[in-house]
């Protein structure tokens, strides 16, 4: 039987301890609420950023968001963490490739930073990342 990589359980939170100090991770979808200028998105952006909460980018959702330099990409990007691909990312993303068949690999790896790191996922298709919830059971997911 193959042993599945233990990532750290986070117990529910209230939604105020979400912008309170607890990290977010953004997916592609929020990126590109973000750069189109949705109220919502800016909202969490701007509250994050007051209460210094760690806004993370998952480099592969960084790939598949940047298609060239703007302005706006720029001072996204400058006000996040990128966290780089790792083998430990690479890995649990692939377990929960393997567990949840019909999950998209980046949707993975946004699951996987945010085990990992205790974040909270910003997304704007929740229903992808719910599918992921059954590997990454400690994971908040919110819609933009």
């Amino acid at each position: 039987m193959a042993s599945r990589t233990k990532v750290p359980r986070k117990e529910e939170t209230s939604p105020e301890s979400v912008m309170t100090g607890q990290g977010l991770t953004f997916d592609t979808g929020m990126l590109i609420s973000l750069e189109r200028r949705k109220q919502r998105a800016w909202e969490v952006y701007r509250r994050a950023r007051e209460r210094h909460a760690p806004i993370t980018i998952p480099a592969p959702v960084l790939g598949e968001w940047w298609r060239a330099r703007t302005e706006l990409r720029q001072v996204i990007v400058d006000s996040v963490r990128v966290e780089p691909l790792t083998g430990r990312i690479a890995i649990l993303a692939g377990e929960a490739l393997a567990a949840v068949t019909d999950a998209g690999t980046i949707d993975a790896f946004v699951m996987a930073v945010a085990a990992l790191r205790g974040d909270v996922v910003y997304t704007g298709d929740v229903a992808d990342m719910e599918k992921l919830r059954a590997f990454f059971p400690g994971v908040r997911v919110l819609s933009i």
